[in-house]
């Protein structure tokens, strides 16, 4: 059983290596950001209360937040591990997470911490706003999100490390590099992965 968090700034790569950790541990990526897309994309009520937050380059509040995450973490694929991307994001989050799930006698394994530039970062979501044709990710919005990042998000890689759960891994260079130094730092922690 493999219980894994990843935490790291809007952009540094969490959900192309969630997609190809969970496949390697055998778990489901469990993504907030998906659940709102998804949310707003099929326009139901959550997704338009959502999609409010995130074209202004703000969280969604906790309240709809927690809601979901324990929903998800109590359905049955999850019973083996899972992978969390998105959350928690907020300390009070991290206590959220914690009665959640402590009420099934678990607890995390392993927070991977991404690291990446904040210059890089801002290119790489520039670029894939084009792509994509994202709305919520104007310069200044990223910007934005960076700074909400560092004042709401960064104090939990505190709390984690105090628990002795952190492993630091830098997410710029390919996505391979960066899979290969997740792998090895989550190696050294005794979880071995079996990459295709």
């Amino acid at each position: 059983m493999t219980r894994l968090l990843l935490i790291g700034p809007p952009g540094a790569g969490k959900g192309t290596q969630a997609v190809r950790l969970s496949e390697a541990c055998g778990v489901p990526a469990i993504s907030t950001g998906d659940i709102f897309r998804a949310n707003v994309r099929d326009e139901t009520e959550l997704g338009v209360k959502a999609k409010e937050f995130m074209d202004a380059g703000k969280y969604v509040p906790d309240s709809l937040t927690n809601d979901l995450v324990r929903s998800r973490l109590n359905d049955a694929d999850v019973t083996g591990g899972f992978l969390l991307d998105g959350y928690p994001r907020t300390t009070a989050q991290v206590d959220e997470l914690d009665d959640i799930l402590s009420a099934g006698g678990h607890s995390l394994d392993v927070v991977v911490l991404l690291v990446a530039d904040s210059d890089e970062i801002v290119s790489r979501l520039s670029k894939r706003a084009v792509e994509q044709g994202r709305s919520d990710d104007t310069e200044e919005v990223i910007r934005h999100r960076l700074d909400v990042y560092e004042e709401q998000t960064a104090p939990l890689v505190d709390i984690y490390t105090k628990r002795d759960l952190v492993v630091t891994v830098d997410g710029l260079g390919s996505m391979d590099d960066v899979t290969k130094r997740i792998t090895d730092a989550l190696g050294e922690r005794g979880i071995v992965l079996s990459l295709s």
